[in-house]
């Protein structure tokens, strides 16, 4: 069924509308949790899963939810997910204690999981010609980033006016909107029943993505050693027995073979590490500015967003022109530019408001010309009825890279700042586990507190070249990857298919 134009981007809203929500409840706590700990009586692990749950449990969810929906088809699951994130949202938002609201968030990263891959693949099969199909996939990789950006800001505004429940209870109307939006817009359910779904795949694959996360995240806050043991024995032994299982299965959860397209694999390694990029900034860049010098949530989240407002722009150029330019220059140039900008950030974090901003507004333009057509990259090398296995892929890249962000480059963080501050005489001990920790021991002694204040810098300068070399060596992997890649999003050359063939 070709729907018209107006279907088409109307359609392109709702699902960005999604996505929207998606990517803002990964954030949308970071503003709020202090509030949300104090008013539930949280502890301080019970504070960290309230954060953790969404990710973990949507990471393990992805793989095995976009290839069910090439089976039971996408419009399907995008209402089920919207469905499920409303209920979710709501008990979320009134949940009376810590270990509900825990609950609540992982039942917000099921709903997630079930919606995410279908709004790439509904944009993949609504979407036939190749050009506007780059635009509007471009469009859905600018706003991943816009929502991340946004998430601070949003909690900061709501929180001046309501209680933390607010945050959760943001996503209902929209929720409502997107629905019958849906069932006016989508074009029918495109499902296939001579597909199979695998559930002990998808279990195995839960297993093993699970496993990988928090093994990352305990060793990344120096977690006990036998969960980080367990942790790793899952992820490896889910991750062998998911991989044998599909070698064997005539409709793989996975097939490997798509990766043998150089053009698919760049596109996920650039969503990757465009995400590390992205969730490592605002993260560090938040924390030193209301922490050193004094920004409200509200302003570091306003100063942040201005990666956002960077790739906006650089997404929707990208998009249009990769039918004339190709993979190489927007990907891997992309990268490039987002290397130079962070350059720029770690040597005027400090000095110069006006260079910072111009930094984050470059960083943000090279990362968001990279995800736009990283997507299409991606989407544009499987064949329509993979695009749900293809989408998942995608996303499950999305997630890893602002996981490892988050749990790596925030415990680098402390790590230095705790290697290297100088307590002057006199200075409790205590002041050496956090910055935090440091300005609550001061009181009014100014020395502790610019003592405090130039290590959080210096490890803030170091985080920023861990990030600058990782933005680095993506633009070099993903250059070498596409370096005979012509223009459009497909691989068009003889030497490579479109889709690699399967091998069982």
């Amino acid at each position: 069924m070709v729907l018209s134009a107006r279907r088409r981007w109307l359609l392109l809203t709702v699902v960005s509308a999604g996505l929207l929500l998606i990517t803002l409840d990964n954030s949308i706590l970071y503003a709020a949790l202090p509030t949300l700990v104090e008013d539930l009586g949280a502890s301080s692990s019970e504070s960290l899963w309230i954060i953790n749950a969404y990710p973990v449990v949507m990471a393990g969810l992805l793989l095995g939810s976009g290839t069910l929906g090439d089976r039971v088809g996408h419009r399907r699951m995008f209402l089920i997910g919207l469905v499920v994130f409303g209920v979710a949202s709501l008990t979320a938002a009134f949940s009376p204690t810590p270990e509900t609201l825990i609950a609540a968030r992982a039942f917000l990263a099921v709903g997630a999981a079930v919606m995410m891959p279908a709004t790439l693949a509904l944009i993949r099969i609504t979407f036939e010609d190749e050009r506007e199909r780059n635009v509007a996939i471009a469009i859905w990789g600018a706003l991943a980033v816009v929502g991340s950006a946004l998430g601070p800001i949003v909690s900061g505004l709501l929180l001046q006016s309501f209680w933390w429940g607010s945050v959760f209870l943001v996503n209902v109307p929209v929720v409502v909107l997107a629905l019958v939006a849906t069932l006016v817009l989508a074009p029918p359910n495109d499902a296939d029943p001579t597909k199979r779904w695998d559930l002990p795949s998808s279990l195995l694959a839960l297993v093993a993505l699970v496993g990988l996360v928090i093994a990352i995240k305990e060793t990344a806050k120096t977690g006990p050693a036998p969960l980080v043991v367990a942790a790793l024995v899952a992820a490896a032994a889910g991750g062998w027995a998911f991989a044998r299982r599909q070698r064997r299965l005539p409709y793989p959860l996975l097939d490997f073979a798509i990766f043998r397209n150089r053009a698919f694999l760049a596109g996920v390694l650039a969503a990757g590490f465009s995400m590390f990029a992205i969730a490592g900034i605002q993260l560090i860049t938040t924390q030193r500015f209301q922490l050193v010098e004094g920004f409200t949530p509200l302003r570091a989240g306003v100063l942040v967003a201005a990666v956002a407002v960077g790739s906006l722009l650089a997404a929707m150029v990208g998009g249009a022109s990769l039918h004339r330019v190709g993979l190489l220059p927007l990907v891997a140039g992309g990268l490039a530019l987002s290397t130079v900008g962070s350059v720029l950030i770690l040597l005027n974090f400090d000095t110069s408001m006006g260079l910072l901003i111009t930094g984050l507004l470059i960083t943000g333009a090279g990362l968001g010309a990279a995800m736009s057509v990283a997507s299409s990259a991606i989407m544009g090398n499987v064949s329509a009825r993979r695009a749900g296995m293809a989408s998942s892929v995608e996303e499950v890249s999305y997630e890893f890279g602002s996981l490892v962000a988050v749990a790596l480059l925030g415990s680098l963080m402390t790590a230095v700042y705790t290697a290297t501050i100088d307590l002057p005489s006199g200075a409790p001990d205590a002041a050496r586990d956090s910055l935090d920790s440091a300005l609550a021991l001061a009181g009014d002694d100014p020395s502790l507190i610019t003592a405090a204040s130039n290590a959080f810098d210096g490890a803030y300068f170091t985080v920023m070249i861990v990030v600058t070399a990782v933005v680095a060596a993506g633009a070099i992997i993903t250059g070498l990857l596409l370096r005979h890649h012509g223009p459009g999003s497909a691989l068009s050359t003889p030497a490579h298919a479109t889709e690699a063939p399967a091998h069982h």
